[in-house]
């Protein structure tokens, strides 16, 4: 059975932590964190895991490439110190071009390669207490011996692998305990696509597929005019299409037409028309969107597919109010804690009539 989890939008950190608190106090499974330019997604974990108690608390994603080695590692086991043993590591690269242009990193080539060779150095670094790390990479040097003992880490802290493209989901499958997705997956991608990619992967690395855990967010807006929530999510297809890293996303899911628009829109800096170009079957397809119920009952569709459906709220062009608006509703409204209350609410309306019929037949 898939499990849920709420990803953190917020414009200041007392925000995200709260968010988190009320996500881990309706029995979300996970609160994701993520960065940006503008911010820090170790920190954000930082401030979620002090107000939350029970979910495990995830990054998606942060930037691997943005780090030597050995700080991802210590942030890492320092926030697991922090969670008391929550934490997931979701790590990647970004596009070249946030590699190139953000993070300076003059060689952009082999993503997966470079993706594959950090996971295994990180676990050694956690692992110090065992032997000294020395380590002559292609991407990556280290030369490390402890000047006194180490302690070992508490647990293995579990690891996952962003990915879009399929030699980047088999990175996952050899090195990582799970795939961060990209919101622009849809199921159909995920089935074709994403999954044989990562049994690739662990077939080469002889694991089972199965010990992979798939998470994805699902772009979902809640409105009571399901054309405002359908003209949100519109505008969030939109920003990723926009990225032509993504084409392979659309042209499984026969997309390739709009995204070529939506490219041309972009480069016009024609927004409206850019939203435009995002097609009714794109919106169905690619997130849900509609009144709490109908949101609720599209999700139904990830189950199974997903490991872990990790909601997300569109942001793009729309108010930071609204934003949170629409957050606060999806804790509301598609909560596990309701799942479980409406579930109990029908098995007690059962055991009533089934109560009342027993006693009318005696």
């Amino acid at each position: 059975m898939s499990t849920y989890g709420l990803s953190i939008l917020g414009p200041d950190l007392d925000t995200l932590a709260t968010t988190a608190q009320a996500a881990d106090q309706a029995g979300f499974d996970t609160a994701w964190a993520s960065e940006f330019y503008s911010r820090s997604g170790s920190i954000s974990m930082a401030a979620m895991a002090n107000r939350t108690q029970h979910c495990r608390i995830g990054s998606s994603i942060l930037y691997g490439i943005g780090r030597s080695p050995l700080v991802l590692a210590t942030e890492a086991r320092d926030l697991d110190e922090l969670s008391n043993g929550r934490l997931i590591l979701g790590i990647g690269n970004g596009t070249k071009r946030m590699m190139s242009d953000w993070h300076g990193v003059p060689d952009t080539s082999a993503p997966a390669l470079r993706m594959e060779e950090l996971v295994p150095l990180v676990r050694r670094i956690w692992n110090l207490h065992e032997e000294p790390v020395h380590h002559d990479g292609r991407f990556y040097t280290m030369h490390l011996t402890p000047t006194g003992d180490v302690e070992p880490p508490h647990r293995a802290i579990p690891i996952i692998t962003a990915g879009v493209r399929p030699r980047m989901c088999e990175v996952a499958g050899r090195v990582a305990d799970g795939l961060a997705g990209h919101p622009l997956f849809t199921t159909t991608y995920v089935e074709e696509v994403v999954r044989p990619a990562i049994a690739k992967g662990a077939a080469h690395a002889d694991r089972d597929p199965r010990d992979i855990e798939v998470v994805s967010m699902v772009m979902c807006s809640i409105h009571d005019d399901p054309t405002v929530a359908r003209r949100e999510l519109a505008q969030q297809i939109a920003f990723y299409s926009s990225v032509k890293s993504y084409d392979t996303v659309l042209d499984v899911n026969g997309f390739a037409r709009e995204g070529q628009l939506i490219r041309e829109a972009f480069a016009q800096r024609d927004f409206p028309a850019m939203f435009d170009a995002v097609s009714d079957k794109m919106i169905d397809t690619m997130g849900v969107a509609g009144t709490a119920s109908q949101v609720r009952d599209g999700l139904k569709r990830y189950e199974g597919i997903l490991d872990h459906i990790m909601l997300y709220s569109p942001s793009i062009g729309i108010n930071p109010d609204r934003v949170q608006e629409n957050i606060d509703s999806l804790v509301r409204e598609c909560s596990p804690e309701r799942s479980r209350t409406r579930v109990d609410d029908f098995s007690r309306t059962n055991s009533q009539i089934r109560n009342t019929d027993t006693v009318g037949k005696k």
